[in-house]
């Protein structure tokens, strides 16, 4: 014990910074994607991980997305994610139909900003895979948290359509108009990229490990406190106890006859 203990102490100070970097913490550091480009990709593949590179920086961290190209599996893209250093979910997808980030003559918003991503269709709330798909596509693009949004600079949208078995993405931005009052009209720009990506093979963790990669540590959990919730999405809810009023001594208008 004493030996193990004397190769896991640090002599220097950068060996203790590096060591002090991969402890636990309680709150993680922002993830980051490390995007693969396989020998055999096509020109398709390797300008889709391109146009991802819009939304993710390139580095060496827990979000993957790898490009291949065959007979077999055509046009082929693997997301994936990790967990204590191990692979915790795979999904591959099928690249059925794709337009460049290029091939749309819009203006574009700055790279790195926060999006707005929504989810429709059934089967990402009733298949397993599709349900862990939908957490995985929202670890990889949901960006920095942040704890306060002005208007201005809720600038684009991810939009992700399951059907049939089938995920349909489009990036779109979002343009403020004048509405003659304080909110303005909102529409949508599509931007691009756009993706038909049919789902091919999973490999995903067990529920055991996938619980243990979400669990939130004790000193992050809110204090419970009285008559006081939250939603999914952190909404607070309140309840408020009151006497019971006698609605016949309820002082009301008087109309004139």
């Amino acid at each position: 014990m004493d030996a193990l203990d004397k190769v896991l102490k640090p002599k220097t100070k950068r060996a203790k910074r590096f060591l002090e970097k991969r402890e636990p913490k309680l709150t993680e550091n922002i993830k980051n994607a490390m995007l693969i480009k396989g020998g055999n990709a096509n020109a398709t593949v390797t300008q889709v991980l391109r146009d991802m590179e819009f939304f993710s920086k390139k580095s060496d961290c827990s979000l993957f997305m790898f490009g291949s190209h065959n007979k077999k599996r055509p046009n082929n893209l693997v997301i994936g994610r990790m967990y204590d250093y191990h692979v915790l979910d795979m999904i591959e997808l099928g690249i059925e139909k794709f337009v460049s980030l290029k091939d749309i003559k819009t203006s574009k918003c700055p790279e790195g900003t926060k999006p707005m991503l929504i989810f429709a269709g059934d089967d990402f709330d009733v298949t397993e895979d599709f349900r862990r798909l939908k957490n995985l596509l929202i670890d990889f693009f949901r960006g920095p948290t942040v704890s306060n949004v002005r208007l201005a600079g809720l600038e684009y949208v991810l939009h992700f359509t399951a059907l049939n078995g089938k995920v349909y993405f489009r990036s779109y931005k979002l343009l403020l108009k004048k509405s003659g009052c304080r909110t303005p009209r909102i529409e949508l720009e599509e931007m691009g990229p756009s993706l038909d990506l049919v789902m091919r093979r999973t490999h995903l963790a067990s529920d055991d490990l996938y619980k243990l990669s979400m669990k939130v540590p004790k000193a992050l959990k809110p204090k419970k406190r009285k008559n006081i919730s939250q939603d999914t999405f952190g909404t607070t809810f309140g309840r408020i106890h009151m006497q019971k009023q006698d609605l016949s001594k309820l002082q009301t208008r008087k109309m004139k006859g």
